[in-house]
């Protein structure tokens, strides 16, 4: 059961571009979002759709792939961990920020089409 503590298994579209990084050591590094939707009906039969942004970091040869495969709205199915930071803000206010890190990517679909 060890494999499966802290696994995230997503599938979902990218919001923009990856922004991309390469460190004086020579590591690589994206960081991207993805959403995902989830449609369901509420107690009136209403359909509802609500949708979940996720913060992403790819690292090394993840990191290269995401910045030359990835563009905004390609759909991509993500394997990883969460992690969470925390660091001190410019006005000194202690802030947490929870991202995955990455380490498996599959890109599965094609971009969708733009709306004319």
């Amino acid at each position: 059961m060890n494999s499966l503590r802290n696994r995230v298994l997503l599938i979902g579209h990218l919001g923009a571009q990856p922004e991309t990084k390469t460190f004086t050591s020579g590591t690589n590094m994206a960081r991207f979002s993805i959403a995902t939707t989830e449609t369901y009906k509420n107690d009136k039969g209403e359909k509802v759709s609500e949708t979940q942004w996720h913060n992403i970091v790819a690292w090394g040869k993840i990191a290269l792939v995401a910045s030359k495969f990835l563009d905004k709205g390609k759909e991509v199915a993500i394997e990883g961990k969460l992690v969470t930071r925390n660091y001190t803000d410019k006005e000194g206010v202690k802030r947490y920020s929870t991202e995955i890190v990455v380490n498996e990517l599959l890109l599965i679909g094609s971009k969708p089409e733009e709306q004319e």
